[in-house]
């Protein structure tokens, strides 16, 4: 069994993350303070810390064609998982960065991916393998 991963991130603005993570993405809330407000990412533990400082990172990387914005996270889900979770963040009227589509198509590593940014401008990927065996490929 893979235990769940923890990622400390920053936000500006606590009400704002709430509504993106909770309302959008659909995570459940945990534990919370005035700085911060802990999710569950699909069984994994976020936290959202309040940074009036902190700026998104602008880098990007070339991948299949695509300026893939880096950092980013998100969850390696099940090909419904994702398209339901894209349907959603379409419905909620969010910008993808990279639009839903399958990157290394007919490659190892065939996979469904989508990137979008948070309220405060943090990159989110997530993807689905109709193979999950291709998720190490080479």
């Amino acid at each position: 069994m893979i235990r769940p991963f923890h990622l400390a991130f920053p936000v500006h603005d606590l009400a704002a993350a709430r509504a993106f993570y909770g309302g959008v993405l659909g995570c459940r809330e945990g534990r919370s303070a005035d700085h911060w407000i802990d999710f569950d990412l699909y069984g994994h533990q976020i936290v959202a810390h309040l940074s009036e400082t902190a700026r998104a990172a602008e880098a990007t990387n070339p991948v299949d064609g695509h300026d893939v914005p880096v950092p980013h996270f998100g969850v390696v889900l099940t090909m419904d998982q994702w398209q339901q979770l894209a349907d959603r963040v379409a419905a909620a009227g969010i910008a993808f960065g990279i639009a839903p589509h399958i990157r290394f198509k007919g490659q190892p590593g065939e996979q469904a991916t989508m990137f979008f940014r948070d309220p405060s401008g943090n990159a989110l990927e997530f993807k689905a393998f109709a193979d999950d065996a291709m998720l190490f490929a080479t």
